[in-house]
């Protein structure tokens, strides 16, 4: 189930569980808001009438506070010198979606102590396998490459030529 909500000026798409940034409410963080909805989607029964959808509860807790990243006004007026930087950051409120309608959001269980053990103890001998092929590829590597030549030697060819190019200045 979800809901078309109005707020701010704006519609949002919403489910139990979304978090969404909208336009700053008069709310203190934690408090629960109750949002107008305007279209209602339950599978296949969607009530698109703004009236009887209003009557549909959606509900949101307040997670934050917070200011939008910087937005640059700039005007500008060719061949009369007018120039205008401005910046504006718009106040936001934080919301997660707690239940439209009936629907209400569940929050996801952590895996327990005995389940994460059970997997590390799985994983751990997949993990020595690839380090013993990791470990083969490298000496494979290191034997198929052909020995470096000496450093010694290019720069002894580098101070000839740069010898060669002084004499021939002067």
């Amino acid at each position: 189930m979800y809901a078309v909500v109005k707020t701010g000026g704006k519609q949002y798409k919403v489910a139990p569980g979304d978090v969404i940034a909208v336009e700053k409410l008069p709310a203190e963080i934690g408090d629960t808001v109750e949002l107008t909805a305007i279209c209602v989607v339950d599978g296949d029964k969607v009530e698109a009438n703004p009236e009887k959808a209003a009557s549909t509860k959606v509900t949101a807790q307040v997670l934050d506070q917070f200011k939008d990243k910087k937005q640059l006004v700039f005007k500008f007026k060719k061949r009369k010198g007018y120039k205008k930087l401005q910046g504006h950051r718009q106040q936001l409120t934080r919301l997660r979606i707690t239940a439209v309608g009936t629907d209400k959001y569940k929050k996801k269980a952590a895996p327990k102590a005995a389940d994460k053990k059970a997997e590390a103890k799985e994983e751990a001998p997949k993990a020595a396998a690839k380090k013993t092929a990791a470990k083969a590829e490298t000496k494979k590597a290191d034997e198929k490459k052909p020995a470096e030549k000496k450093p010694a030697a290019k720069k002894a060819s580098a101070k000839k030529a740069e010898a060669d190019k002084a004499a021939s200045e002067e």
